[in-house]
């Protein structure tokens, strides 16, 4: 009997038959599913869309056009001023300071721009950068998000759990920063934004690891308890010094919760658009993975392995098994451990590997969502069995922002 993942393979190769891979395709059935499964886990706030995670115009006008979804999270200036010229958004918040001078130059010198981009500060040295580039007596007010850190310090500090972002981490020390905002001219502080990755970003159940999991778990109640109030105190912190148009946190992996957050306005996602394997370790909800990307067998080096052209097609983040693709289809083939996904060349091994004739495709999920992008200069878009629109990626716009 036909398993779902036999029938996606069967669609997704009628769809590409006409391709040579390698290629990259996106399951519009998914992608909008998913995009609809996370505005209704954001209940009644809106979703601002991670751009790093789609790094493709077209979809990201698709899931903005959606209900629900409103303004975009860019990861660098120049990115976000590029979305904002081009129409996609006209309210796009910086995920990260910025030293980019030139990217500081075009936005002060633009009314327009100056008030479509936030940009985000963790210390006052952020807004000494954009007064060197321009100073205030010359240019519109700049819009500001403080960055307050979510990372969970138990133990008076003796551990950190979470990334190393802001080091404005307690509610005094936002408020601090928030007056030292205000105070400057040329600023025009609008909003905060606390992004708790070691909930968001950080999978509760992983394969094969009880123990592993039941103590995230327990360190993620713990942290979401401990943010909950030192988030809603360093809003109130920085309230009596701006009134602040919005208050950003969460991911994918924690919307719902984040939502929850009555000192929360908004929430962030766009992993959860294209379903990546990290995904995959999570309890509340899994995406439906929407994001393939495609490599041909080229050899039989021995019985019951195969090899792939390239296939090493690597994420982000601490090197792990979890960082490398999984081969998905078809079902029943793994990586080797001794040479892991290659790059220009990956053998794979297990039960399906010895129906598999040169010239067939095997589909790989990446580890991240907007990583894959990188890779490709178009995404296929796939409606049923049909490719219905090829899009063009950031790369394939010639846009490389990081």
């Amino acid at each position: 009997m036909a398993t779902e993942r036999d029938e996606l393979r069967e669609r997704l190769d009628r769809a590409t038959a006409h391709l040579d891979p390698p290629y990259a395709v996106l399951d519009l059935t998914a992608f909008d599913a998913n995009a609809a499964a996370l505005a209704d886990r954001a209940g009644a706030k809106p979703v601002r869309l991670a751009s790093k995670s789609v790094r493709c115009r077209d979809l990201a006008s698709r899931a903005l056009a959606r209900p629900g979804w409103r303004g975009v999270l860019a990861f660098t200036l120049a990115e976000g001023i590029w979305l904002a010229r081009t129409g996609l958004t006209d309210d796009v918040l910086v995920a990260y300071p910025s030293a980019d001078r030139a990217a500081l130059a075009e936005l002060t010198a633009d009314t327009t721009l100056a008030d479509r981009v936030t940009l985000m500060v963790d210390a006052t040295g952020q807004l000494d950068l954009v007064d060197a580039v321009r100073p205030a007596t010359r240019r519109p007010a700049v819009r500001i998000c403080l960055d307050l850190d979510a990372s969970w310090r138990p133990l008076r500090g003796r551990l950190h759990l979470g990334v190393r972002r802001s080091p404005v981490h307690s509610a005094r020390a936002a408020g601090a920063l928030a007056a030292a905002i205000t105070a400057r001219p040329g600023f025009r502080l609008v909003g905060l934004m606390a992004y708790e990755a070691q909930i968001a970003g950080l999978g509760d159940a992983p394969p094969g690891r009880a123990a592993l999991a039941a103590a995230i778990r327990l360190a993620q109640r713990g942290s979401y308890r401990e943010l909950l109030a030192r988030r809603g105190a360093a809003v109130a912190a920085v309230r009596e010094h701006a009134d602040l148009a919005f208050v950003n946190g969460g991911g994918t992996g924690s919307i719902a919760a984040t939502s929850a957050d009555p000192a929360v306005t908004e929430v962030t996602a766009g992993s959860g658009l294209y379903g990546p394997t990290l995904f995959d370790a999570y309890r509340t909800w899994r995406p439906t993975p929407a994001a393939f990307f495609a490599c041909p067998v080229v050899r039989h080096p021995a019985p019951g392995l195969v090899t792939v052209l390239g296939g090493g097609w690597i994420a982000s983040g601490s090197a792990a098994p979890s960082r490398l693709p999984t081969p998905w289809l078809p079902e029943g083939l793994k990586l080797i451990n001794a040479e892991g996904a290659g790059e220009v060349q990956t053998p794979l091994t297990g039960p399906a590997a010895a129906g598999l004739r040169l010239g067939d495709r095997v589909w790989f999920r990446h580890a991240k969502a907007g990583e894959l992008c990188e890779r490709v200069n178009e995404l296929h878009l796939v409606a049923d069995d049909t490719v219905v629109a090829t899009v063009p990626t950031y790369r394939g716009e010639g846009r490389a922002f990081l």
